[in-house]
């Protein structure tokens, strides 16, 4: 072990609570004492005995003809599926993650990497370095398969065809298991969370058998008793302090489901509080306020949706009192995925798990929006059903074939256009009529940060044809090359690096060298318009220190514009990354064509001493596999401070571009305009509270925007954090005092003034006109100032 790993454990150490450490040392005395009784034959199964219980799963088994209607009737390609996929699983040919048929051979070994070909150890689990690749291969291939979630796909098409080969098949993999995975030996005890994602997968099948389970001779006793041994080790080695996140969370929801399901079970009752209580404090725990989860992971954040809506309904249908703290906690999860999909295409924020609790094959951004569906019916709520777009097999299981009449009976509402800032995970949404913009201010994640990504200030961008600007994703946890850290780096996010290297380094696969701080400066959302202003302090860790701040500036119908602004001393490597989705294609230096003929300009000032350059990337839309994608790099070597500034435009046809070029510097403050056909846009920044003029223009403002159409006539001026502008020396607007941000539309001859408070500003009746180059005279419209909507 190095001195600085050493140095680590023992500050670690020091910094534990009396509970923590209490915890853990009772933990891994309880693991050495685990394999002790292992070698001398200890059973350390639970006699199941005699219950007046007669407990509820999601469903009956006389309803599931019932729902197997409705999925055949509803969602008919899906269906067509099962029983394809069970009889690929009954060659033992698997789908795992992003990895496709992967042959297990005649007979499964349960401890083979088959994507790598390496072979986890058998020995005592807490002896097994399951992160180690040399040891164990990627070890979440291995456990992929050990969920045994694939036992649905065949217990699904037993019930489709009535053909009993998909039944031996179960009970030939499940003897086979527990010959080849005796506990406490092997790779498939050394994490709590997979021994609860089996126990789940479990309970679904028998439930979905239904007589075939129950008629079988012994095997309700045999189920019970290998239930109770995963039972036992999960309540033995809880994640409370090892991985306190979805790992406990999942822990928990199976430590539930045990408890109610199978109350013959000396413990079940135990179990079955400890879970609930669990669940509940965890749903408070994980949860922001403003409604995501506190991994920093949108990945995650669906996957804690689903472990809370499953906890939710079983509880319900057996009668548990559901605390409305909760039910408010899921729905406000729900509103948040809401909001991000809006367009229908999740962004990859941090780590991308690659598994799912109902269907391990629904894991890719398309799929991230299903669990809205079941909300959808549970809360009433008509913008879920919008964005779902349709219902969901894993809702039909979940709340029953009336379902599909249920959901049919909401009357389905557009989702709501205001842009939206999740505060509390540093997440800000920008949304226009067709496209979305969100801007990542928030921190690495809670704890060590483990599944977060190093992605301050990066953008994902995305419109009603797909993704735009993207995450690269994630592609696996551990290899035998840099795949983890190439793609949780900063340079494989659309963001800026300072002399090459990542904002933290990373430190083993699920930590960092040192947490940065993402302030969100400016957030402001107007009529017509939405600005951002933010900064990182990654950088100052260097020998010469620097901070990046990010500017973004969106017009709801129109381009968005970028400025980086690098401060500091001393000369440095700068270097911007913009990532574009696979689907796009470079037609020129600044023009990308999408898979739809949709175009996206990417402008950047004439003149610049930015070096531009398309490479040939690499995103991984799903864990274990990648894919090309164009990515566009901007680098400079320059004295700071210094400056970048990229335009977008996204169109629908291959019009025509524009061009982007200075308009003046003074000081600190910085112009540009866009001008394209009869458009000119003027945009200028300058820091809070100085007074700057630059060529004709001269405000106060930390930010002036003035657009004009000469075809149209319309003109709209935009100014956030001042009090005054004017143009050619004739004053446009003053305010009493200095206001958040005003904005003034010119149409027809008239001009109305939009601000957020309605008092405070003087509008000059001339100007306006004479920057459009039309009738200098313009009419100040009764009633002009009024409060902006959003």
């Amino acid at each position: 072990m190095s001195g600085d790993a050493l140095t680590r454990r023992v500050r670690r150490l020091f910094s534990m609570s009396g509970d923590e450490f209490a915890t853990r040392s009772r933990q891994e005395l309880g693991k050495r004492v685990d394999a002790v009784l292992g070698l001398i034959g200890r059973d350390f199964a639970e006699t199941p005995h005699a219950s007046a219980s007669s407990p509820k799963f999601f469903f009956t088994a006389h309803e599931v003809p019932a729902i197997l209607s409705a999925f055949e009737k509803r969602l008919p390609r899906e269906y067509a599926q099962i029983v394809p996929r069970a009889e690929q699983i009954c060659e033992h040919r698997f789908d795992l993650l992003g990895y496709r048929d992967l042959d297990y051979g005649k007979e499964i070994d349960w401890s083979l990497d088959r994507v790598h070909g390496k072979r986890a150890p058998r020995k005592s689990f807490y002896k097994i370095r399951y992160l180690d690749f040399a040891e164990c291969g990627d070890v979440k291939v291995t456990w992929e398969l050990n969920r045994h979630q694939h036992w649905l796909v065949l217990a699904k098409a037993y019930r489709i065809t009535g053909q009993p080969k998909f039944v031996d098949e179960i009970f030939a993999q499940w003897e086979h298991w527990h010959r080849e995975n005796p506990y406490p030996y092997g790779v498939n005890w050394a994490s709590s969370l997979e021994v609860a994602f089996r126990s789940l997968s479990w309970l679904w099948t028998y439930h979905l058998l239904g007589d075939a389970a129950a008629q079988r001779p012994g095997f309700r006793e045999q189920f019970l008793r290998s239930l109770s041994v995963h039972g036992r080790a999960m309540e033995r080695y809880l994640s409370t302090y090892f991985s306190p996140n979805t790992h406990l969370m999942g822990e928990a929801v199976a430590l539930l489901f045990i408890g109610v399901l199978c109350p013959e079970l000396p413990s079940a009752e135990r179990w079955k509080d400890l879970g609930w209580k669990i669940t509940l404090q965890e749903a408070h725990r994980q949860v922001h306020p403003d409604g995501l989860h506190f991994e920093q992971s949108l990945y995650y954040h669906v996957y804690a949706i689903d472990f809370f809506l499953h906890a939710r309904i079983l509880a319900s249908v057996n009668g548990e009192s559901i605390p409305a703290e909760y039910d408010a906690t899921i729905e406000r999860m729900l509103n948040a995925l809401a909001v991000l999909g809006r367009t229908g295409a999740v962004p990859r924020i941090g780590d991308d798990d690659g598994g799912r609790l109902f269907d391990g094959q629904r894991n890719r951004t398309e799929h991230m929006l299903d669990p809205l569906a079941t909300g959808a019916i549970l809360y009433k709520r008509g913008d879920f059903k919008a964005l779902a777009g349709g219902l969901r097999e894993e809702t039909l299981w979940l709340l029953g074939a009336g379902t599909a009449r249920e959901f049919d009976c909401i009357a389905a509402q557009a989702p709501k256009q205001t842009s939206v800032a999740f505060a509390d995970s540093g997440l800000y949404v920008m949304n226009g009529a067709t496209r979305q913009i969100m801007i990542d201010a928030g921190p690495l994640g809670a704890g060590s940060g483990g599944h977060g990504h190093a992605d301050a200030l990066s953008i994902c961008v995305s419109d009603q044809n797909g993704h735009v600007l993207i995450d690269s994703g994630t592609y696996e946890y551990v290899g035998d090359g840099g795949e983890r850290d190439l793609y949780r780096g900063t340079s494989a996010h659309s963001t800026l690096t300072i002399d090459g290297v990542s904002q933290p380094q990373p430190r083993g696969p699920f930590a960092w060298s040192h947490h940065p701080t993402s302030v969100a400066e400016k957030w402001i959302n107007g009529e017509h318009f939405d600005f951002f202003a933010g900064r990182n302090d990654a950088y100052a860790r260097l020998a010469s220190p620097a901070t990046h701040r990010r500017y973004v500036f969106a017009l709801r119908s129109g381009f968005w514009l970028v400025r980086d602004v690098v401060e500091g001393v001393g000369q440095h490597q700068l270097d911007a990354y913009w990532h574009l989705a696979p689907e796009y294609r470079p037609a020129d230096g600044s023009r990308f064509i999408g898979k739809q003929g949709n175009v996206l300009d990417v402008v950047t000032p004439e003149g610049g001493d930015w070096s531009r350059v398309i490479e040939a990337g690499s995103c991984s839309p799903v864990y274990g596999e990648a894919q090309a994608a164009p990515v566009l790099h901007f680098s400079t070597l320059a004295s700071l401070p210094a400056e970048s500034v990229t335009l977008f435009k996204a169109r629908e046809s291959a019009a025509l571009g524009g061009s982007l070029r200075s308009a003046g510097e003074s000081g600190n403050a910085r112009g540009y305009v866009y001008t394209e056909a009869d458009e000119e846009h003027w945009m200028f920044f300058s820091p809070a509270g100085a007074r700057w003029t630059l060529g004709d223009w001269s405000s106060d403002a930390e930010f002036v925007y003035w657009g004009y159409d000469r075809k149209r006539e319309s003109g709209l001026l935009i100014v956030c954090g001042g009090c005054l502008v004017s143009f050619a020396g004739r004053e446009l607007v003053a305010c009493l005092g200095r206001v958040p941000y005003f904005e003034i539309v010119r149409e027809n001859g008239f001009a109305r003034v939009l601000a957020p408070a309605t008092d405070a500003i003087v509008l000059r009746d001339t100007g306006l006109g004479a920057l459009m180059m039309t009738d200098p005279a313009v009419s100040v419209a009764s009633n002009a100032v009024s409060r902006p909507n959003s």
